[in-house]
């Protein structure tokens, strides 16, 4: 298999919030996050307005594709991060909202701040620190060092270390 230009991210954080929240209405939902099935393949396509191929993604054996989905509504994805857990961090290779969490016509906010929380929570699990790393689309460099407090290490590389992780998961996660 031919391999893949890595691209740079170019996922907005719209809103760091303390699940994921209405846009219209404000209320707040907790969410789980889990591993992306086989069968969620079915939903998650270009057809159905996804940006990324996430059954390739799927389909790397070095990768892990999350979730993100309401608690006790685990049928519908709110978004998706596929990660790979390297030998001192976590590298974000893709974060991605569902085709209704963007844009003006938004349903929730807070959906990739929950993802990249994620990806902080589980390098400190793997014993990476919170460590996070991954590849910003250029234009983008100064609003990921704002929002995630993420700093730019050079080229498009972006690094999240221990203290803003540690921020990100206190925000999203509270146990």
């Amino acid at each position: 298999m031919k391999d893949r230009k890595e691209i740079g991210l170019d996922f907005i954080i719209d809103k760091l919030t303390n699940s994921i929240e209405n846009v219209v209405t404000g209320d707040s939902f907790a969410t789980d996050i889990s591993l992306l099935k086989s069968t969620d393949l079915k939903n998650i396509s270009k057809k159905k307005g996804w940006l990324f191929d996430w059954k390739y993604e799927f389909k790397q054996p070095e990768r892990d594709v999350f979730k993100l989905t309401i608690v006790n509504n685990s049928e519908i994805i709110q978004g998706l991060i596929c990660v790979e857990v390297k030998e001192d961090h976590v590298y974000m290779h893709l974060v991605e909202s569902s085709p209704f969490n963007k844009g003006k016509t938004k349903v929730y906010s807070g959906v990739p701040g929950n993802l990249v929380a994620f990806a902080c929570k589980l390098s400190f699990q793997r014993g990476h620190d919170g460590n996070v790393s991954f590849l910003s689309k250029s234009q983008l460099v100064e609003h990921y060092e704002k929002t995630l407090g993420a700093f730019h290490f050079g080229g498009r590389i972006m690094i999240i270390e221990t203290p803003s992780a540690l921020k990100l998961i206190n925000k999203y996660f509270k146990d």
